[in-house]
């Protein structure tokens, strides 16, 4: 019986097609975002699925995207505790990076100076470990009763660190959540599940420009 006689032209067109398929794999890797916060981003006094992160990550999958999300949010956590944890949270690959820390710094009237090097030191941890990260830096308000020349520095400090190290900027956080008793539980700082909804949908406005641009091209 005669051998099979393989025809170069079949072979180099198989190749082809398994490299094309590899190339595919590995487009369609997921990108990994991680949210580094405080109790809102834990999703204090509900079900995690329901916090914002949770939810981001729903809107994400169900626009197409293909992600994974780090939810490191720790109740009580200041920017100084997230500098601490950031090294371990980074052994995990990270595309993409939300920071939401600073509430506790301003509730305890902690410096404002010490909170702009803390998130400074967490933009480039994050940056020399991964620097095609894309990070965005999510404001927050404080309650009026503060002080307003604190409060001024305060709220002003997250735009400063957005600007002065290229990062994507949320404005704030809570934006139509804050101070309304209907999306937030009775300690009147944590959002309800429904807050958590509003927050999902501030974010995502920030988010789903850079998915589609990461991952649609």
């Amino acid at each position: 019986m005669k051998k099979p006689i393989l025809n170069l032209s079949f072979i180099i067109a198989v190749l082809c097609s398994v490299a094309l398929a590899l190339g595919k794999a590995s487009a369609s890797e997921p990108a990994t975002i991680l949210f580094l916060g405080d109790s809102l981003t834990a999703g204090y006094g509900i079900e995690q699925e329901l916090a914002y992160p949770a939810l981001v990550a729903l809107k994400a999958r169900e626009a197409g995207y293909n992600i994974e999300i780090i939810n490191a949010g720790m109740s009580g956590d200041t920017s100084a505790g997230g500098v601490r944890r950031l090294p371990w949270i980074l052994q995990r690959k990270v595309d993409i990076a939300v920071i939401a820390l600073g509430a506790n710094d301003g509730l305890r009237g902690l410096p404002v100076s010490t909170l702009k090097e803390n998130l400074a030191a967490i933009v480039s941890q994050i940056r020399s470990k991964y620097p095609n990260c894309i990070i965005v830096v999510a404001g927050m308000k404080l309650p009026r009763n503060l002080g307003n020349d604190y409060n001024k520095s305060f709220e002003a400090v997250f735009e400063e660190v957005a600007r002065e190290h290229n990062t994507e900027h949320i404005p704030f956080l809570l934006k139509e959540v804050a101070a309304d008793p209907s999306l937030n539980q009775p300690d009147r700082l944590h959002p309800t599940s429904d807050g958590h909804e509003k927050i999902a949908a501030t974010v995502w406005l920030t988010l789903e420009p850079i998915l589609s641009k990461m991952q649609r091209g």
